[in-house]
């Protein structure tokens, strides 16, 4: 598909397919994919290593500042990096997920993420993932979108991601989930919401691959000038 580079973004809850949705997309359309979700899951590893408290915001900004993370193209596909270690598989399970959503809301976290994904962005041709991206990192997005889904729905799909690595019961998956939104979405900083001009997808009753082919008309759509 032929178009010039756009900055798309994709935001929405946990569990409602962000993460194989914006792959797909970014795929289809030749452009890079950022998880930006992952950034904050490294800065978490980080954090639980040295035994840092979520609510330390002297030694998370001390922490953030000094944090190589990146992400590296190898043979196994986008692997994340801290420093030279691959933490890619270790920023995945509850624990981590848990507590980067408690950092998340820490200003110096976010300030020092946020300079890191505006270089990212800088030239475009990129799809990023993540829970403000739309509202406070790229307001001016070319194409913005927010996935949401029924929450048992995302609770089921994160509880089967989680089940070969000895995953929780479901109804703690589903609890976990209804304390993360309302953590995201109550937060002080950026919390997690739609941006007024963000299209809305529901992806409940939808497999990956129709959420990306209506994303993909959407952006056919837009005037020939803007894509």
């Amino acid at each position: 598909m032929n178009m010039k580079p756009l900055l798309i973004t994709i935001d929405g809850p946990a569990g409602a397919g962000k993460t194989t949705v914006s792959r797909m997309l970014a795929d289809r359309l030749g452009f890079v994919y950022v998880d930006t979700g992952a950034l904050y899951r490294g800065v978490a590893f980080e954090a639980a290593a040295r035994g840092l408290a979520p609510d330390d915001e002297e030694a998370l900004g001390a922490l953030s500042a000094g944090l190589d993370l990146r992400f590296e193209h190898t043979e196994s596909g986008v692997r994340l990096f801290s420093g030279e270690r691959d933490i890619t598989g270790s920023i995945r399970t509850p624990e981590i997920t848990m507590l980067a959503s408690a950092i998340s809301a820490r200003p110096v976290v976010r300030q020092a993420l946020l300079d890191v994904q505006k270089r990212l962005g800088a030239k475009k041709a990129a799809v990023f993932e993540g829970r403000d991206m739309g509202t406070v990192v790229f307001p001016d997005a070319d194409v913005k979108f927010f996935l949401i889904a029924d929450l048992k729905a995302r609770a089921m799909r994160r509880f089967l991601e989680y089940r070969d690595a000895g995953a929780p019961r479901f109804e703690t998956v589903l609890e976990d989930m209804e304390k993360r939104d309302a953590n995201d979405s109550s937060r002080a900083v950026a919390p997690l919401k739609p941006a007024g001009d963000a299209v809305i997808i529901d992806s409940t009753d939808l497999s990956p691959e129709a959420v990306v082919e209506k994303m993909v008309a959407l952006i056919r759509s837009l005037p020939e000038s803007s894509r």
